[in-house]
């Protein structure tokens, strides 16, 4: 049984921190390289319209220098949509933009928004891209990416990582959405806000093939070293996941 839980390394904030003075330091495409090199399944980095952080030129760099599986973040628009086709990205994760947010703020309303999506989920699947949709942990929402056919979901776990007084019953919609996206033949991922001890609780979840982190390890990149956080973020993923399956399997 394949029990590995991948970990994604999103970018995005090594490019706010370069775009800051408006110059070419510090570069986003050597950090992905970095954490490739650290051992990161696969890059995130999320071209939004207003390009706050990441750039056009950035996903065109990632494409061409990545032995890793580049995962382009973007809204579901004809721009984005026209992007993602000219620099023959291989997956795509539909997110919810909003110009005023600090960061996204929740998962995308599929149901809400059912028949732009699946619009660009038809043309993109036209050029053989994987698509996922992040959304919200949502038993409907999950059906209504599940009859587009996309090829995974992200959950949001937002919630999860800031509600202090109940996390717990975020933990369980969690599980209980995984358990039903899996059991539904979609991949099931995670991320957004995920620390060193929330991390420690999600790769408890056998359903989660996938998580997505950014803006923490890029914290911690600060004090630590990138590739010193990334390989720290990996060896707990990997033990918490371990003990729980040797939990499971007793």
């Amino acid at each position: 049984m394949n029990n590995k839980l991948k970990l994604g390394i999103n970018i995005d904030h090594v490019a706010t921190i370069r775009n800051a003075r408006g110059g070419l330091h510090p570069d986003p495409i050597k950090a992905a390289l970095i954490a490739q090199s650290a051992g990161a399944d696969n890059i995130t980095a999320h071209l939004r319209e207003d390009r706050r952080h990441i750039s056009d030129i950035d996903i065109k760099k990632l494409v061409k220098k990545l032995k890793i599986p580049l995962n382009l973040e973007m809204s579901p628009t004809n721009e984005m949509l026209k992007i993602a086709i000219n620099t023959k990205v291989k997956r795509v994760c539909l997110v919810p933009e909003k110009r005023k947010e600090l960061t996204t703020e929740g998962g995308l309303n599929v149901l809400k928004n059912k028949k732009r999506i699946s619009y660009i989920i038809k043309k993109l699947k036209n050029y053989n891209i994987k698509v996922s949709l992040f959304v919200d942990p949502c038993i409907k929402q999950i059906t209504a990416c599940k009859e587009l056919k996309v090829f995974s979901v992200e959950l949001h776990t937002g919630e999860f990582c800031e509600n202090k007084r109940n996390k717990k019953k975020e933990f369980l919609q969690i599980k209980k959405c995984a358990e039903f996206t899996k059991k539904n033949n979609l991949e099931c991922h995670a991320g957004h806000g995920l620390k060193y001890d929330d991390v420690k609780e999600i790769a408890k979840i056998n359903e989660i093939s996938e998580l997505n982190i950014g803006h923490f390890i890029i914290g911690e990149a600060v004090f630590f070293g990138l590739k010193n956080s990334i390989i720290k973020m990996k060896k707990i993923i990997e033990n918490s996941r371990k003990r729980n399956f040797y939990l499971k399997s007793a």
